[in-house]
């Protein structure tokens, strides 16, 4: 019901003819966007030159300590989540306003990077350092956008939650625990704003899902030269090659994908699922007996997933003679499947584009978008994500972003919050 009552208050902010103009209230709202967006700039240099791989505990928490300070300026509760020692993460920032009109609206970005050994550097319209784009400069759009709204009183009375998560690039485990905070969030929320990077003209309303799964492979030894026998039969690696090659010829379908990433076999494995690392030994007269392989699965909706996971496990069953096989799966990220609410909300933020003079914003393509934060809540909340910064190089050396087309993503959120809200 809580869906239907937004879609319906969405249809009717893109109805036949949208939104002609900017209102006086939106243009003192992008006035106030350039006004501080000197400071934005320099609070994300800040920000950048503090080091925040998902590893180094205290950089994550010392990233939060300065958005606290800020959220705390335009009138948000701010707080810090620790996450239990045994995850191995430092946990979450969440801030807050609170009031009874909706929709209430989630925001979600992320304090840990990949990377953290280059600095704040700026050349003219680029800025670059590690975490810029992913998302350090998705955070700063978040900030900005709020603080123009909060300038101009639209946040009054109105339910806002941000939640940056402190382990985005690498999940601590158990995933249930680590995300709970994100979860809560949404539950209390109807729509869900996510800011990792932008794509030229395009936003996403679908990311795939990550399952991984483990294939374990075993067979009679013995000298080759009586393999194929009754007795010996095929060997454990023709059973592992087969069940592979069925994977690769029965599997494939649209925002489908299966990677076998580790293979071990021979008549003797070690292998080490925690690392990811094993060792073999054979010899080229001996039969092998057992086979290890780990991969990942990746889909578009939980029925995708589940058909898929039932393919494989039917092909494992079919086995060589004398051989066995068995086959597990293991859940990770779950997927955001494109739904009506979240076209919907597309298709407001494009009519925001447009009256801004920026362009028309389409569907991102689901298949070319690995998993993210906004996956765990998107049973919950209609959601829109890739509304971060422009960029280049994410997770490697000489990550940057545009500073003018940050601006612009600002102005963007900046409108579409407030339409949504008022």
């Amino acid at each position: 019901m809580r869906r239907a009552i937004l879609l319906l208050s969405i249809s009717l902010l893109v109805g036949p003819t949208g939104y002609s103009e900017l209102n006086d209230v939106e243009e003192s709202i992008l006035s106030r966007v350039d006004e501080q967006f000197e400071s934005t700039v320099d609070l994300l240099a800040k920000v950048v030159d503090i080091p925040s791989a998902t590893e180094n505990l205290d950089g994550v928490r010392q990233m939060s300590r300065v958005y606290e300070s800020e959220f705390a300026k335009i009138g948000f509760e701010a707080r810090w989540v620790p996450l239990p020692a045994e995850s191995g993460r430092a946990g979450h920032f969440v801030a807050e306003t609170s009031g009874n009109h909706r929709p209430r609206i989630l925001f979600i970005g992320h304090l840990d990077t990949v990377l953290e050994e280059e600095g704040w550097k700026r050349e003219d319209d680029l800025a670059y350092g590690s975490g810029i784009a992913d998302m350090k400069g998705g955070n700063a759009i978040i900030l900005a956008a709020l603080s123009a709204l909060h300038a101009e009183g639209r946040l009054d009375e109105r339910q806002i939650i941000v939640v940056f998560t402190g382990d985005e690039e690498s999940p601590g485990e158990p995933l249930p625990v680590v995300r709970e905070t994100l979860i809560d969030a949404a539950r209390r929320s109807d729509v869900a704003l996510a800011y990792e990077g932008a794509g030229d003209g395009t936003a996403v309303v679908g990311r795939r899902g990550i399952s991984t799964w483990r294939l374990e492979v075993s067979g009679e030894t013995g000298h080759s030269s009586v393999i194929f026998s009754e007795d010996r039969g095929s060997g454990a690696i023709f059973e592992a090659a087969r069940i592979l090659s069925a994977f690769h010829e029965d599997l494939p379908e649209p925002n489908l994908t299966f990677n076998p990433a580790v293979i071990v076999g021979g008549t003797e494995v070690d292998y080490d699922a925690a690392t990811n690392k094993g060792a073999a030994h054979g010899k080229t007269n001996v039969v092998p007996q057992r086979v290890v392989v780990e991969g990942d699965l990746r889909f578009l909706t939980r029925d995708q997933l589940h058909s898929a996971r039932d393919q494989m496990q039917a092909i494992v069953d079919r086995h060589l003679p004398r051989t066995s096989a068995s086959i597990e799966f293991f859940d990770s990220y779950p997927a955001m499947a494109p739904t009506d609410g979240n076209r919907r909300l597309l298709t407001l933020y494009d009519q925001v584009s447009l009256d801004l003079g920026f362009g028309a914003v389409a569907e991102y393509d689901p298949g070319r978008r690995g998993a993210g934060d906004i996956s765990f809540v998107a049973d919950l909340v209609d959601g829109l994500d890739g509304l971060g910064a422009f960029g280049e190089r994410s997770h490697a050396p000489g990550e940057s972003i545009e500073i003018e087309k940050l601006r612009m993503q600002i102005k963007r959120t900046a409108i579409l919050v407030d339409r949504l809200l008022h």
